[in-house]
């Protein structure tokens, strides 16, 4: 199928465009960007700096994605923002270009769902099939992984990872990275149970349901440090892959500066 363009629109000549995209009106598209085949962009949509968009997104009205890292540090270098696949990125979210400070680029995978006024800051890579509701902010360097959900109005310090199958509660406050398979809420948000939502919609055996609760409980509750956790559940055969990625995500927590693991090369 054909491109449409409508009136009104503002699109550089060096600009790459794929077969079958919808361009609203009064959208801005800059010389350094691509958008995949399939996508869809509404009215008032800027695309700044360079960037590429993959295929069949839906990009909704007011979303600028590109602008410069609000870094002080930030000296115009050449960074970018690269989306996946199958995303949907509602009204006036801002997705800001990377630093040289890692590797220069900002990441969106495939399948993600982010709803309206959200804020991804420099450096961030999210992975796949992540939901954040309106008005959640993340800070610079925040990593997102798969399947993990953000409530509205969450603010995530800079440097702090979100782990898989993991779930923010509204309103909160987070400070530390966020261990998967965890539901975290608070100010700052902590660990309060298991994320059962999300484990029963992706399919997670009753057992490893059931694993995962006893080394919340351990771990949380219980308090009884990290390697006797470990040795517990080894003990009754509750180390299973997932509770192995648990552990191993909280002894790289643990490792890092404020409880954040990315930050462990400034820790004392």
């Amino acid at each position: 199928m054909a491109t449409y363009v409508a009136e009104n629109v503002s699109i550089h000549s060096r600009a790459e465009i794929d077969t079958d995209v919808e361009i609203g009106p009064f959208c801005v598209i800059g010389p350094n960007v691509r958008i995949g085949r399939g996508t869809r962009l509404e009215n008032n949509v800027t695309l700044m700096g360079r960037v590429t968009l993959g295929e069949h997104n839906h990009i909704w009205p007011g979303v600028v994605i590109g602008g410069e890292p609000q870094d002080l540090s930030y000296r115009g270098s050449d960074t970018q923002v690269i989306v996946g696949d199958h995303n949907i990125i509602r009204e006036c979210v801002t997705i800001n270009r990377g630093t040289e400070k890692e590797q220069g680029v900002t990441t969106v995978g495939h399948h993600n769902f982010l709803m309206a006024c959200c804020h991804v800051a420099h450096d961030c890579h999210l992975g796949s099939h992540i939901v954040i509701a309106n008005g959640t902010l993340l800070g610079g360097h925040v990593h997102v992984h798969d399947h993990a959900s953000l409530s509205g109005a969450v603010a995530v310090h800079h440097y702090a990872s979100i782990g898989s199958y993991s779930f923010i509660s509204g309103c909160s406050r987070v400070l530390h990275d966020v261990p998967p398979f965890m539901l975290v809420e608070g100010h700052p948000a902590r660990p309060r149970c298991i994320n059962v939502v999300a484990m029963k919609r992706n399919e997670f055996s009753p057992e490893v349901v059931n694993c995962l609760a006893e080394a919340h409980r351990l771990l949380y509750r219980a308090k009884v440090g990290l390697d006797h956790a470990r040795e517990i559940l080894r003990g009754n055969e509750q180390l299973v892959p997932q509770v192995t990625e648990l552990l191993s995500f909280i002894q790289s927590q643990q490792e890092g500066k404020h409880g954040r693991a990315r930050e462990r090369r400034r820790a004392a």
